[in-house]
């Protein structure tokens, strides 16, 4: 597919497939420095679980799996990974004795407090760099961004 541009009286639009490919490398390059800031000792996948564990309260192994969109198997190993670190606990479900509810510890939220504030740190030397344009600019883009994300859901 060939790329067009679109003129108008600010900027050349870009079409077709360059703005969903430029999003996705610089998004994707975002989400692995961020990572590799946080040193976390944690794969993404524990961290994504640890953190979906926090935002969702105590959740079944199946329903976290349903929220991760992982099969079942997968949570379970990951969950047992995190309990084995003390990041999470395991308890009997009150209404059904044969199910399990999984929450995060306080161990666990210390952890999810020091890799947030780490990324956000990195974040913020780095717009530190940046003129206030860009900055009114990349505020435009994050609230667009979310959007996107919250229409997806």
């Amino acid at each position: 597919m060939t790329i067009t541009l679109e003129k108008d009286a600010k900027a050349a639009r870009p079409r077709g497939e360059e703005l969903p490919a430029r999003l996705r490398l610089a998004i994707t390059r975002t989400a692995r420095r961020l990572r590799q800031e946080a040193d976390a000792g944690l794969s993404p996948s524990l961290t994504a679980v640890l953190a979906t564990i926090e935002r969702s309260g105590p959740v079944s192994p199946s329903r976290l799996a349903e929220l991760e969109r992982i099969q079942r198997p997968t949570a379970t190993r990951l969950l047992a990974r995190l309990e084995e670190r003390g990041l999470v606990t395991r308890e009997a479900d009150a209404q059904d004795r044969r199910c399990s509810q999984v929450a995060i510890t306080a161990e666990g939220r210390s952890l999810l407090k020091k890799l947030r504030s780490r990324k956000n740190a990195y974040l913020a030397r780095r717009l530190k760099r940046l003129e206030e344009d860009d900055l009114r600019t990349l505020d435009r883009a994050a609230d667009i961004l979310e959007r996107l994300l919250e229409e997806g859901a």
